[in-house]
């Protein structure tokens, strides 16, 4: 008669099982076989259509815009050349340029005094991240941002991250902050990224941007990422410039804002 299979011992499938609590990746997955479980595939299929579902869900700029009211800050809302999302994911260049009204009421917009800082909220590649994470991300930041002149914030549909240099120097800004949707991933359809440039204005390249990726609560926190970003500002106005000029040196750095 053959013998059961024996079961490989309990510490040696603990250990692997364990491994998760440090990660999101898809480790110790177990199999069935040469197959992987039916709740592991369904799970990845899962997260798949979170991703898909991610890019395409449109931002809802009524909602924010009430967050904003309620924070007590102005808002304008502008919309890149691209029409919709089938133009926007075809074709990225539109999505760096705003359309001819956005960009005529951003003129009419522009402060008399110059704002240190303009902060856009945009859908990007996932209006999920902006709608979750954009106003209370900003909220952090503006709290360690005492005696700067801010800019009224602009909520942007249909943008890329290069659509934040002709805001920036529509509302003649010193500096502008995308918070922006990124790519989702199979673990992440929600994750932020902030992308800042000094002197924006149209041909600016990603070289001369600061970014700082993966903010939400199971990635980068608020709190680290407002006091990153704010650091970065910081250092931006004190060195005339952004990018690669520019590092995050910011761990126990004397320009991080007291708490």
């Amino acid at each position: 008669m053959p013998k059961p299979p024996v079961s490989p011992p309990q510490s040696e499938a603990d250990a692997w099982t364990q491994l998760r609590q440090y990660t999101r990746a898809r480790v110790a997955l177990g199999r069935t076989g040469h197959a992987q479980k039916t709740g592991t595939v369904l799970a990845f299929g899962l997260a798949h259509a979170q991703a898909r579902d991610a890019v395409h869900l449109p931002l809802d700029v009524v909602a924010i815009e009430a967050a904003l009211r309620h924070e007590g800050l102005d808002a304008l809302q502008v919309h890149s050349a691209a029409p919709d999302r089938d133009q926007y994911l075809r074709r990225p260049d539109l999505g760096r340029r705003l359309d001819e009204a956005s960009g005529a009421a951003l003129a009419r917009a522009k402060p008399a005094e110059t704002p240190d800082v303009v902060f856009v909220i945009a859908d990007g590649l996932s209006a999920l991240a902006a709608q979750r994470h954009g106003v209370p991300l900003l909220r952090a930041v503006l709290a360690r941002l005492p005696g700067w002149r801010i800019g009224p914030v602009v909520v942007a549909r249909q943008s890329r991250v290069a659509l934040g240099d002709e805001i920036g120097e529509q509302l003649g800004a010193r500096q502008v902050v995308m918070l922006i949707g990124e790519r989702p991933g199979l673990s992440s359809p929600d994750s932020l990224g902030m992308y800042l440039t000094y002197d924006p204005h149209p041909g600016r390249t990603d070289a001369q941007r600061n970014c700082i990726s993966n903010v939400r609560p199971e990635g980068l926190p608020y709190a680290l990422a407002a006091d990153r970003l704010v650091f970065l500002l910081r250092g931006a106005l004190a060195l005339g410039r952004s990018g690669v000029d520019l590092k995050d040196d910011s761990e126990g750095s004397e320009l991080l804002p007291e708490r």
